[in-house]
């Protein structure tokens, strides 16, 4: 009969296995007498249908996607924490996460560090209360592609509605109206040839895109009062 290698090192198994979910899946869940908080992290590019190369940093629709429908039924967790810092990646696969996060009974806060760029804004607002740092940043812009595209009107208009269900989404999950949006999408002189536009942690609050400035403690602070308050009701 042979030990594990926790129990040969005499390591705790439960920060073994808080270590294997940080180092295999980006994500940890931590304890204490105040609730249990599970911690997602999404950075990189989202990670679609397609591989990206071996050396991008990336987030796998495939493993966030049972992930979060874990969390959701686990007994054990009380709430979700996304950390956030990606350039943007994947529509669907983006969309897709999104939507799961949104649809989530257990409370859920999201906090931008660095950056939410473009599908990464959808997943800031997918949760219950959105936070971002000062520092951060968030690029707003229409939906592009890459590779080979029929110049035809099908084109045109599939593109259409894949922008459609990105603004309805936004603007359904955050305070910002539809018209100014649009308005920070189709904006021109703001990035090198192309349209749209960058924010910063203020004035994506003031955009009513995010909910609030705040850090790590913050977010936290929200959660664990949400946690306590479900619990009193």
């Amino acid at each position: 009969m042979c030990d594990n290698d926790a129990n040969k090192e005499g390591e705790n198994p439960e920060k073994v296995y808080q270590k294997e979910q940080i180092e295999d899946m980006a994500s940890s869940t931590v304890k204490s007498g105040r609730g249990a908080i599970h911690c997602l992290t999404i950075v990189g590019q989202i990670e679609g249908h397609q591989l990206l190369p071996s050396d991008n940093k990336t987030t796998k629709y495939e493993h966030v996607l049972p992930q979060l429908a874990a969390i959701e039924e686990s007994e054990e967790i009380d709430g979700l924490l996304i950390l956030l810092n990606t350039a943007g990646g994947d529509v669907e696969a983006g969309l897709a996460i999104a939507e799961l996060i949104a649809g989530m009974s257990k409370p859920t806060v999201s906090l931008v560090l660095g950056g939410g760029h473009s599908i990464g804004v959808p997943l800031a607002v997918a949760a219950d209360m959105s936070m971002i740092a000062p520092s951060a940043a968030m690029t707003i812009h229409p939906v592009r592609l890459t590779g080979v595209v029929i110049g035809v009107p099908q084109t045109y208009n599939y593109f259409g509605k894949i922008q459609e269900r990105i603004v309805r989404f936004i603007v359904d999950n955050s305070h910002i109206s539809r018209e100014k949006l649009t308005e920070l999408m189709l904006k021109t002189g703001e990035l090198a040839a192309d349209v749209g536009t960058v924010i910063y942690g203020e004035e994506a609050v003031e955009a009513g895109l995010i909910d609030r400035l705040g850090g790590l403690s913050d977010a936290l602070a929200y959660l664990h009062g949400e946690i306590e308050r479900r619990r009193n009701k």
